[in-house]
């Protein structure tokens, strides 16, 4: 053979070895991928089946305590926020099962939603309900908020309320809070309003007994803000058994502004808030729930990553 021909036989198999050598690199390459692919979702899904889990609990607590209680305070075990705790300390048997357990923690917590003002709540048959306008208007004039985005977000209510009558292109019903970045709340405004409104879909009393002082204020005309302060400290003591047990904590014009219609001092719509980090994996999961009786059922889901800090309200 000539040198030449040596010369192109030692370049073929060199290159020859370079690509069986990219083509096993590539495939060594290709099933490490698959590999950690493979257990990233299977991650996800063990985070999918312990939020669920943890839901389940929630919506037993509630069921029991509406079993035992007919008025809802922040006083109850539903109330105390689960604080984070390795899961592998309800599980295992002894400190060798642990140890060989995942790295799983979770955290979660209840909030009364009727502890808010309802935005739905803003229309009736289509049309504005004032003493619920009137009652958003003490809220954003408390927290300092344009009242024009309140006007904007009431009129569009009552045109979602109105449905086909307001025409074709009336509003979708409210379902999320986020929702009313469309219907001209502003989102500095959300982000302030956040903790004292909420969105339900059906007529839903303030419970005197964990409304926060601002949505005291908001819903009793007449309440000054140091009443206001006051009522939230009775109830500490001595939670309310009945919108009676508040009137006689109220002096007489502002006792007459309590109603059925838009106080109560149980409830029937609660927030769950679920949080798991397993592994470097960090999940959230948000429910609202909804207690007919004992019948505790969930109105919508979210889950996704896991904001930083604590969850929103």
């Amino acid at each position: 053979m000539k040198k030449g021909q040596q010369g192109a036989a030692i370049l073929l198999a060199m290159l020859v070895v370079a690509l069986v050598s990219t083509l096993a690199a590539s495939a060594v390459w290709r099933q490490q991928l698959d590999v950690e692919v493979e257990t990233a979702e299977r991650g996800r899904m063990q985070a999918r089946w312990v939020l669920t889990g943890a839901l389940d609990w929630a919506r037993t607590l509630l069921r029991e305590d509406g079993r035992t209680s007919t008025v809802d305070h922040l006083g109850e075990p539903w109330a105390v926020p689960l604080q984070e705790a390795r899961l592998s300390a309800f599980l295992a048997a002894d400190a060798a099962d642990e140890a060989g357990m995942p790295m799983a923690f979770l955290s979660g917590r209840l909030l009364d939603m009727q502890a808010r003002l309802n935005v739905n709540d803003l229309a009736n048959g289509g049309a504005p309900v004032p003493e619920v306008v009137a009652m958003f208007e003490r809220l954003f004039d408390r927290l300092g908020l344009p009242r024009a985005e309140l006007a904007a977000l009431a009129a569009a209510v009552a045109r979602a309320d109105a449905g086909e009558r307001a025409g074709a292109d009336a509003p979708l019903p409210l379902w999320q809070l986020a929702d009313l970045l469309d219907l001209g709340v502003g989102e500095a405004t959300l982000q302030r309003l956040a903790p004292y409104v909420a969105v339900l879909p059906l007529r839903s009393p303030v419970n005197l007994n964990t409304a926060p002082p601002e949505v005291l204020y908001a819903s009793l005309p007449g309440l000054e803000w140091a009443d206001a302060l006051r009522l939230a400290l009775q109830r500490e003591r001595k939670p309310f058994g009945s919108i009676r047990d508040a009137a006689a904590a109220l002096s007489s014009p502002q006792a007459a502004a309590l109603s059925p219609m838009l106080h109560g001092t149980s409830t029937r719509y609660f927030e769950a808030t679920l949080r798991l980090r397993l592994d470097a994996l960090e999940l959230e999961e948000r429910a609202v729930l909804f207690r007919n009786g004992l019948n505790v059922r969930p109105l919508w889901r979210r889950a996704g990553p896991a904001a930083a800090g604590q969850p929103d309200s």
